[in-house]
């Protein structure tokens, strides 16, 4: 709630607005100011975010909120800085407010100025089509909704490690399977602060297990309390499922009950220490081990990750999580997620960060970008996933067409199944007289291949996506220099296959 963060113009423009500009340019109707300051000013407070460059420079024509109850601070910067509307409740606008227009410390017009545009968003989705006509309650986990929350589920389950082919599980030949972990039979789907979802039912990874195979295999559940007791469970089993990882006490949205910090940041980018031991001792006891991964973000794996032969991180998998986690261990999904983010084998490799810190300067290298500018190998870099197919890259081509870039790659499916693959863009930045990144993601397609299908993916980028913001002119230029391009499965370059062009 108090951290201050500073970040140069280039870094701020080119970095941590990037995003949240694409969603102003798709439509978005509404802003949320967050807690934390921004160059000494809280950022529902900051004249330069909230009216500088959301509206004067994006052409922003919605309205904006504040983050819930500890956001604004100020009555008068809060106004004076085009923040909308103060929530959930009244704290600094409400009678406050009034007092500052009638005091003439708030002119009238920033009123009838915030006014206008809240009214106006309003009227314009009030009036606009709706796509259905009523909402009744029995859309609420109706047939077609479980049906997508399952795909969403199989879709983004990524497979990190397979050795010795492990996975998928062959129901007729495993018949006895150990589940372990406290997560193995925990309806576990994430954050229980303003982000919490009730759906009707949730299926943990053993009622999902059960639910498909059980008629076929025997599932043992240990929750990993009394190791003794599991290692010989292990021992005996055709194969071991361990689920582990978070849930909302672990990580979340931050509460404080009864001087007991609950949700947050979390203390380790590693498993829990029971967890780990858990893995370390009973994973080797078994060559088919596998370990089920849960939690919102990267987890270090380094110190268990050759005791077990399986990984998958499910993420917070929904309420069909279960059975989606099933469905890819026994091989019924062919499993084509790619990991979001970079999992490094150390915390050096990731910038430094202090979770109580109440400074912090924000620069440009992080993740993968982080990566090749220090020159690491990352455990398992961004964009990386396997699959129960292979795949082949080649014949990749790049032209220029108007202020486009678009770069075409020829996509085999080279095994025995059919299977996704995520195919990858990233534009180099090595020739250029600034300080750049080596590469940056400006594109990816998803594409579904029969065996031995081939198929050639065009991914198109626009110029204006490869331009840098120049701080002296307030302009967003584009560098005539030779770029590099990249296309594949990761961004490790090993996974991509690389060409250029030329902007005179």
């Amino acid at each position: 709630f108090e951290i201050n963060v500073e970040a140069d113009e280039r870094v701020l423009r080119e970095v941590y607005l990037a995003h949240f500009k694409e969603c102003i340019d798709n439509g978005a109707a509404s802003v949320m100011g967050s807690y934390n300051k921004f160059r000494g000013d809280y950022a529902c407070e900051s004249e330069y975010l909230m009216t500088k460059i959301l509206r004067n420079d994006w052409g922003f024509k919605g309205f904006s909120i504040s983050d819930f109850i500890f956001a604004v601070h100020d009555t008068e910067k809060a106004a004076k800085a085009g923040l909308d509307i103060e929530m959930p409740a009244i704290r600094f606008y409400g009678k406050k407010l009034i007092s500052a227009v009638k005091n003439g410390i708030v002119p009238l017009d920033v009123i009838d100025e915030s006014a206008f545009r809240v009214a106006r968003t309003v009227l314009k989705f009030e009036t606009a089509p709706d796509p259905l006509s009523n909402y009744p309650a029995s859309l609420i986990a109706s047939k077609d909704h479980i049906s997508l929350a399952l795909e969403a589920a199989e879709k983004s389950i990524v497979l990190m490690q397979n050795n010795g082919a492990v996975l998928p599980f062959d129901k007729t030949k495993v018949k006895t399977v150990v589940v372990a972990g406290k997560l193995g039979d925990n309806e576990n789907i994430g954050d229980h602060g303003s982000s919490r979802v009730y759906p009707a039912y949730v299926v943990t990874p053993l009622e999902g297990l059960k639910n498909e195979y059980g008629a076929f295999v025997n599932f043992i559940y240990e929750n990993g309390d009394d190791m003794e007791a599991l290692k010989e469970s292990v021992r005996k089993a055709d194969a071991v499922i361990f689920v582990v990882g978070y849930d909302h006490d672990d990580e979340g949205e931050y509460v404080m009950q009864s001087k007991i910090e609950v949700g947050g940041d979390r203390k380790s980018l590693r498993l829990l220490e029971n967890e780990s031991r858990m893995l370390q001792e009973a994973g080797p006891l078994n060559p088919n081990s596998v370990a089920v991964l849960i939690g919102g973000s990267a987890i270090i794996v380094e110190e268990w990750k050759d005791k077990i032969n399986g990984i998958i991180h499910a993420f917070y998998p929904g309420m069909e999580g279960g059975t989606a986690i099933a469905r890819i261990l026994f091989g019924d999904v062919n499993p084509g997620g790619k990991l979001p983010f970079t999992v490094a084998k150390d915390e050096s490799d990731y910038p430094y960060f202090d979770r109580l810190a109440t400074e912090v300067v924000y620069d440009r290298y992080h993740g993968y970008i982080r990566m090749d500018h220090k020159g690491k190998e990352a455990a398992f870099p961004f964009g990386f996933g396997l699959s129960y197919t292979q795949f082949t890259h080649d014949s990749i081509d790049v032209v220029t067409e108007g202020d486009n870039i678009i770069a075409s790659v020829n996509v085999k499916n080279s095994g025995s199944r059919r299977g996704e693959q995520v195919v990858q863009l990233y534009i180099g930045f090595d020739n250029s007289a600034i300080e750049r990144e080596h590469k940056l993601l400006k594109g990816f397609e998803r594409v579904s291949l029969e065996p031995g299908e081939s198929k050639r993916i065009a991914i198109t980028c626009p110029y204006d996506k490869i331009r840098y913001y120049d701080t002296e002119t307030g302009t967003w230029q584009l560098e005539k220099m030779e770029y590099q391009v990249y296309m594949g499965s990761s961004s490790d370059e090993k996974d991509l296959i690389k060409s250029s062009f030329q902007v005179n």
